[in-house]
């Protein structure tokens, strides 16, 4: 009896249909089917460590679940974080930056390393300063430097509306050229070697600042803070090597 039950739910099982049972045959089924598992541990095994499927829920059921959690009480603190973020972004003011015009040179024929020391002895310099700076300059590339600056600053003060006289050079840097000429080199005893020509540019930013006239008034300011009167010093300096000595 139990072996046709199981015969048949197994046809069943084979053939995809639904098969209807006596209640005795229905439980003659489960119990072989019960004793097969236990004959077949790794079958309960599968059934056990089967990972489930879960469908991710849709945004109208996470908000339906945040608010039921609310009216529980039972929220989380991470779920206001958002809430805080988006105040603060509403509350920060927007930051502006200060207009400024940026130029550069064309790529030429100089070392980066040569470029370099004009860049630095015009970087934070006032524009006008800078371009004298480079009118008396000995260096080979001043001349170009020279008329770069120039051209910069007539874009900064038609174009971006900037005042000519607190222009200064906020930012100044050099970059390395992709072409490289390569030469020969002839040396004697018929041996050679290869020169290079290599090739950079600069480029600069200018903001508008402070002028000399605001800079010194500054330091005037800071230096009339720093006076004291003779008769009173106070020093508020922490006390050191306090322990007591040895005295002799």
């Amino acid at each position: 009896m139990q072996r046709a039950a199981a015969q048949h739910v197994l046809r069943a099982a084979r053939t995809r249909k639904s098969v209807l049972l006596s209640p005795e045959l229905a439980f003659i089924g489960v119990q072989c089917t019960a004793r097969r598992g236990m004959a077949n541990p790794l079958n309960w095994v599968r059934e056990r460590l089967q990972p489930s499927i879960l469908r991710p829920l849709t945004k109208g059921e996470e908000r339906e679940m945040q608010k039921t959690d609310e009216a529980s009480g039972r929220g989380s603190l991470f779920d206001e974080v958002p809430k805080l973020l988006e105040e603060e972004e509403k509350e920060a003011p927007s930051v502006s930056q200060k207009p400024a015009q940026r130029f550069s040179t064309a790529h030429f024929k100089i070392s980066h390393r040569k470029l370099n020391m004009l860049a630095k002895q015009i970087s934070g310099k006032p524009l006008d300063y800078a371009i004298l700076q480079m009118e008396f300059s000995e260096k080979r590339a001043a001349k170009r430097l020279k008329s770069m600056l120039i051209v910069a600053r007539s874009h900064a003060t038609e174009k971006k509306k900037l005042d000519r006289s607190k222009l200064i050079v906020a930012e100044s840097w050099v970059n390395k050229g992709k072409r490289r000429l390569k030469r020969l080199d002839i040396k004697g005893r018929g041996k050679m070697g290869l020169k290079v020509h290599p090739d950079s540019r600069m480029t600069v930013i200018l903001r508008e600042g402070k002028t000399e006239e605001e800079k010194k008034n500054l330091l005037f300011q800071r230096r009339l803070k720093k006076i004291r009167s003779p008769g009173l010093m106070r020093e508020d300096k922490p006390l050191v090597n306090i322990a007591p000595r040895y005295i002799w």
